[in-house]
Order: C-alpha cells, then structure tokens, then sequence
C-alpha cells in the first residue's frame, strides 16, 4: 500500500456522489453541510446516514494540535479524556483509546492531526494493535478559555480496511453564538454538569468553563455521527 494522505476537511457544495478526504480513496458522499454561523455544527461529512454494520470497534487516537502554539497544548491536556468520554457517550460503537506512547510505538510518533502523509502502515497496524474496524484522528484547532470561550474541533472517522472516510467535522464553536442558536441544546442533548441539570448552571458553566464548554461543543459535533 502506499504512502496515504489524508487532506483536510473542505466542505463545499455537492453535486456528484463522492468526496475524497483519504488521498487516493474517495467516499461516496450522502449529505455535506455548508458553514454556519451561529454556532450549529454544519461543517460535517456523511459518507452513510448510517454506520456500516461491521465498524463495532473504533480506535480513538490522541487528540493533536499545533505544538507551537501553548493555548492548543493546554487544551489539548484539558480536553483528551472530556473527547473520549463523550465519543464512548454515543454508545455507537466500542472505544478504543490508543495512548501517545502506544502510538510512538506503532507509527513512531506520539500523535496524528490527519493531514500528514501517514506511514504506509499505518491504518493496518493499528487494525492489528487492536483489532479495531475504523480510527477516529483528532485534531484541537482551537481553544481560548477566557470569556468569550471558544473550542475547535476536527474530527475524522476512516475505514482502516477500505481507507475510506465514514464521517468528518471541522468546526469552530463560540460559547454565545453556540448558546444563542441552540435554546434547547442542554435539553437536546441531555447535557448534564457536577451541579445537576439545572438550566441557569449548565448555562452559566457553558459560558465560563473551558472543560464544560469542551464537553458541550464535541457532544454537539459527535451528535452528528451517523445512525447505528
């Protein structure tokens, strides 16, 4: 197999049936989303409206981000476990958390943002490592937490066996317009905090806590996945 690359998220306007996210293996592609811009996650790839009956066990890799800059590392830090716990939320599939010294071992570096060119093993040796039928690669694009707090997530679920991209979601959420164009988001969610689910809490952390803020925005985006 040769070396694979896997190109960045660029939603657009769909008139043919597929989409190539994995240089060299195109998806067909049933639903792609314009941008918003009041805080709904929009910018999202569906290659099915629902999973494929075969993908029960999902390899979750260590959320990455630009090294150079010390905001996405810190957030990087607060947010990994609040990505994994909410993926394992969707009760769509088994997870998988690979850790960053596995994945030195595997593809000899700690973490993948998926725009890499990607060893030509890669996704075959993480099927080996732990007999996983899809990844999900991570990427932190952005964290500010300070008023007005802001989270970005891109995330992307491959196929290891056919290299095909099953879902994919690049977007950047902003806590006021996420709270404004979402009245009923906690309720639609079933969004919860340590205080209970009191609307007047779970609002006022949304607004003011990074890790919560976090939470709400990659339960949002993760919401999107397709249908089991």
């Amino acid at each position: 197999m040769t070396n694979l690359k896997i190109s960045t998220l660029v939603v657009i306007a769909l008139l043919s049936a597929s989409v190539a996210f994995l240089t060299g293996c195109e998806t067909s592609g049933a639903a792609a989303a314009g941008l918003s811009s009041a805080g709904k996650p929009e910018n999202v790839f569906l290659a099915t409206n629902k999973l494929p009956a075969d993908v029960k066990r999902v390899a979750i890799l260590p959320l990455a981000c630009d090294a150079k800059r010390a905001d996405l590392a810190a957030g990087r830090e607060e947010l990994q476990s609040v990505l994994v716990a909410e993926l394992i939320k969707t009760k769509k599939f088994e997870v998988v958390e690979i850790s960053p010294e596995e994945m030195e071992r595997l593809t000899g570096q700690p973490g993948w943002t998926g725009a890499e060119i990607l060893p030509a093993d890669f996704l075959d040796a993480l099927n080996k490592a732990c007999g996983c039928d899809a990844v999900m690669f991570c990427e932190l694009t952005e964290f500010r937490p300070y008023p007005p707090l802001a989270v970005g997530w891109r995330l992307k679920l491959v196929d290891v066996r056919n290299k095909e991209t099953i879902w994919a979601g690049d977007e950047i959420f902003v806590s006021p317009q996420f709270i404004a164009h979402n009245a009923q988001w906690a309720d639609d969610l079933g969004l919860t905090t340590d205080y209970g689910s009191d609307a007047e809490n779970v609002r006022w952390l949304a607004a003011n806590s990074p890790r919560q803020f976090g939470e709400n925005s990659v339960a949002s985006l993760l919401n999107t996945l397709p249908a089991r």
